[in-house]
């Protein structure tokens, strides 16, 4: 793959590219999303633990937020290492901090309410639940792998290249290199070897048009190589997500301030890293606040950690180019923090992840989204009857289709509906239409 090709400002939706290389079209990029009503619902939008009561944890929103911010260091770290190589010759290298902070923010924007158990909840409604019967009508088993293996990665492609009813054509009309940025697992569902992918069959052709546009590798048939800054979006969500989540376990009560402490601490080498752990004795001297301190203990490891995947973006550049480095940048981490990071996900899996609090969102996630999918696709499939009549109104002019549109389309338009809601209006239109969020008197 060619940096030159990589780096596009061809928008989706449209039939070229800016000819003058204007370079400010991936910071436009931020700014549609960032000014987007779907990516303003991820405020409402459980990242882990329940949205925030007397103690304020992270949601979508604010952890794409901050994936963002350690996106745009990696991305500027990374821009620098193509300068030293292409100088003047690859101009749009600059904006790579832009393009990845972009791709950042987007990344999240496919997942449906209550966590990554609303995925689940979608998947099990139609692998093992009320959904089951729609597999006779939909006569595109490829189609069907969409639906019973659903992929909030997916959906992100879907929500920002769609076009929805009365939308324009293109979805967000982001550029090529943005949009190619999101995608992990550049290939279609279906392949048991691998368990994620990265579109539905309904974004397939624009996934095609865009890898052919930036010269994406195609690996083995149908399965291409990730664009190389998707490493980066991907460096900046692990660091994010495993740090973040213990932090918000700390002020929850779940970690104790000494288990934190230790589980940051132990990114720092105590040779290697004497003058940093100086200064930190020296600022905790002064801070006395609890919370404060964890939060300046987290901010240190996040710069190493960037600083750390940088690195070994830089050192693995030949093979990210050519398609055959595999896994993770912080895979390849080493020494202290390869230990430290191991640890953190081992905690994370079986304290946090774990925790009451967690399973409730997923056994509500379960039954509200289980409901909302069944009683909104009975409405799109016969809208004639009394009771669709009363939802229809309910799903917004953007995801109508036509009465006669095949099965599957109208099916995808209630997934669109209903993955794109926010916790609070999934649960306040499953109590109406349970019958439990009627006011007054009856």
């Amino acid at each position: 793959m060619d940096w030159k090709q990589l780096l596009s400002t061809k928008r989706t939706g449209t039939s070229s590219g800016v000819s003058s290389h204007d370079r400010t079209q991936f910071q436009r990029d931020y700014d549609r999303l960032i000014f987007s009503s779907p990516f303003r619902r991820l405020q409402d939008k459980t990242q882990v633990f329940p949205l925030p009561g007397s103690v304020f944890v992270h949601n979508r929103l604010t952890h794409s937020l901050e994936v963002a911010s350690v996106g745009r260091s990696l991305g500027n770290n990374i821009s620098k290492y193509l300068f030293s190589i292409y100088g003047d010759e690859l101009p749009l290298a600059q904006e790579l901090g832009s393009v990845v902070a972009a791709a950042c923010l987007a990344h999240d924007m496919g997942n449906p309410p209550f966590g990554h158990s609303g995925e689940k909840a979608i998947s099990d409604f139609f692998r093992h639940g009320n959904g089951r019967y729609l597999e006779s009508m939909i006569h595109s088993p490829a189609v069907w792998n969409d639906f019973v293996d659903f992929e909030g990665n997916a959906n992100a492609l879907r929500v920002l290249t769609h076009k929805f009813s009365g939308r324009r054509t293109g979805g967000f009309a982001m550029t090529y290199t943005s949009v190619a940025s999101i995608v992990k697992y550049p290939y279609a569902s279906g392949n048991r070897d691998l368990k994620k992918y990265g579109f539905f069959q309904s974004e397939k052709e624009v996934f095609l048009d865009i890898a052919a546009e930036l010269g994406l590798k195609e690996t083995s048939p149908g399965i291409f190589a990730r664009h190389p800054l998707v490493y980066l979006v991907e460096a900046a969500d692990d660091i994010c997500y495993q740090l973040m989540d213990i932090e918000d376990a700390h002020k929850l009560g779940i970690l104790s301030t000494p288990e934190t402490m230790d589980l940051l601490m132990a990114f720092y080498d105590p040779v290697e890293d004497k003058e940093h752990l100086k200064r930190i004795e020296e600022v905790y001297r002064e801070v006395t606040d609890t919370n404060e301190k964890i939060a300046y203990l987290r901010a240190g490891v996040i710069g190493k950690l960037v600083g750390a995947c940088s690195e070994i973006f830089i050192k693995h550049h030949d093979s990210i180019l050519d398609g055959t480095f595999s896994g993770a940048l912080t895979d390849k981490l080493s020494g202290n923090m390869d230990v430290a990071m191991k640890e953190c996900a081992r905690v994370g899996f079986e304290r946090i992840y774990r925790h009451p609090s967690v399973v409730e969102i997923e056994i509500a996630g379960f039954r509200i989204l289980g409901t909302l999918l069944d009683e909104f696709i009975k409405a799109v499939l016969e809208p004639k009857h009394y009771y669709s009549r009363l939802l229809l109104p309910f799903i917004p002019e953007q995801y109508k289709v036509s009465e006669s549109a095949p099965v599957h389309h109208r099916v995808q338009t209630v997934i669109d509906f209903i993955s794109g809601m926010t916790d609070v209006y999934a649960l306040d239109l499953f109590r109406k239409i349970q019958g439990t969020g009627i006011s007054g008197n009856i």
